[in-house]
């Protein structure tokens, strides 16, 4: 799968991120202050991987700022981009299932090794949910968008 990353440091899991994601097998697009020649500010890092997914050039992205926060919000100004702000499994579970998320946000500062693991394992092994509730939720989302426009 290729992953489009975006961090606004080098700091925390910044660096076991890109590793882990390349022992896993996944092809990784870089952003921000994890690139040589990109603008580190979390706003414009996490939209340039926001953007890779909306149009298609990477399958899902990873965000990180400090808090997270402000990476899920920038994310989320892109259309068709679904982010969540992930700080355990449980919640990167049920990002992936309920709401068919195609972006994990993660905080810089208080995201340890150890659940980093916990939740790259829950979001890359949980599909969507095929209940017909769940995919009318999701689908409600473009409606808010295309409204919004």
């Amino acid at each position: 799968m290729r992953i489009s990353v975006a961090a606004d440091e080098r700091v925390g899991v910044a660096q076991e991120l890109i590793e882990e994601l390349a022992r896993r097998g996944h092809e990784t697009v870089l952003h921000g202050a994890l690139a040589t020649s990109e603008r580190n500010d979390w706003a414009w890092a996490t939209e340039a991987a926001a953007r890779d997914v909306a149009q298609g050039h990477a399958d899902q992205a990873i965000v990180c700022c400090w808090t997270g926060t402000g990476a899920s919000i920038a994310a989320n100004k892109v259309t068709g981009i679904r982010a969540a702000l992930c700080a355990d499994a449980a919640t990167a579970k049920g990002a992936r299932q309920w709401n068919n998320a195609n972006v994990l946000a993660l905080s810089l500062r208080s995201t340890s090794a150890p659940e980093l693991q916990e939740i790259l394992d829950a979001w890359f092994t949980t599909d969507p949910s095929p209940d017909p509730d769940d995919q009318a939720n999701v689908a409600h989302l473009s409606e808010i968008e295309r409204a919004a426009q």
